[in-house]
């Protein structure tokens, strides 16, 4: 026999999460449950959209770059995404949440489809879902006059050292030393037709992909700025959303070597453009 005392206590820590138990939305009654669905940290997130393309269910969209939950019962808590995150953003949690509705996933599916197909650019080229810098597009060029050697009528190269990758150069390399260091991501030097001038003459530099590559580069950056006195470092990234993931990691590699070093970040347009 329970006591009115006990009763008491299970009314009052109880009934607040009852209450949460049956809520109204979109003017019908859902009754909330504890379940696993996704997580997604917006820090480690790198904007490549590969989880919204892997999550069959549309649970997952991109948000002012950064990946989204969009809704709790779109979610089947199975995890199909969560390979595709190179940058380890995507865990499961448990918490309160709608149950799957497999119903309304099957509407929002039907939904995108339509839409999509109504979205023609480039003349019917349909945008994909997913990361802005997978789509495809025609680039038209200005043409820009590009410095180069008038005796040979070639663009001389201004590369200083070797490797150039930032998962293969030796973080103790003695042209570190009193280097303006560049950080390019690896489309840039494509994307910008004097790069060479522009960027690598002068500099030691190194490139990489966050999206393409494993793992995070701001541990070998802590230790190449810790080990080595960089006179200035500058950072050439694309505008599109993964490429944040190079100047996240320049910028944690910066904190950590506690060390206070001139730096800036540049961008370049699809077009080839710099955009700051």
């Amino acid at each position: 026999m329970i006591s009115l005392g006990t009763f008491g206590l299970f009314i009052y820590f109880h009934v607040p999460y009852i209450n949460k138990l049956h809520q109204y939305k979109n003017n019908r009654m859902v009754n909330f449950m504890i379940r696993r669905v996704i997580r997604i940290d917006e820090e480690k997130c790198n904007g490549c959209g590969l989880c919204a393309s892997a999550c069959h269910e549309g649970a997952i969209g991109m948000i002012n770059g950064k990946a989204n939950l969009l809704r709790d019962d779109y979610c089947d808590g199975l995890g199909d995404c969560l390979p595709s995150c190179a940058t380890g953003a995507i865990t499961f949690e448990e918490r309160e949440a709608a149950p799957y509705d497999e119903e309304a996933v099957k509407v929002n599916m039907e939904k995108r489809k339509i839409e999509q197909k109504s979205i023609e650019v480039n003349k019917n080229e349909k945008i994909p879902f997913g990361c802005p810098g997978s789509q495809s597009r025609v680039i038209n060029h200005n043409k820009v006059a590009v410095k180069s050697d008038t005796s040979t009528n070639e663009v001389t190269s201004q590369l200083n050292q070797w490797p150039v990758q930032i998962k293969l150069v030796p973080q103790n390399a003695p042209y570190f030393n009193d280097a303006n260091l560049l950080i390019a991501a690896d489309c840039t030097a494509y994307a910008y037709g004097d790069f060479h001038n522009k960027f690598i003459k002068n500099r030691i530099t190194l490139i990489g992909c966050p999206k393409l590559d494993e793992g995070d580069y701001s541990e070998k950056l802590t230790a190449i700025l810790k080990m080595n006195e960089i006179k200035s470092l500058t950072v050439v990234r694309m505008e599109v959303p993964c490429c944040a993931g190079i100047v996240n990691a320049v910028k944690n590699a910066l904190k950590a070597s506690e060390k206070l070093i001139p730096w800036q970040i540049v961008t370049i347009s699809t077009n080839g453009e710099i955009l700051e």
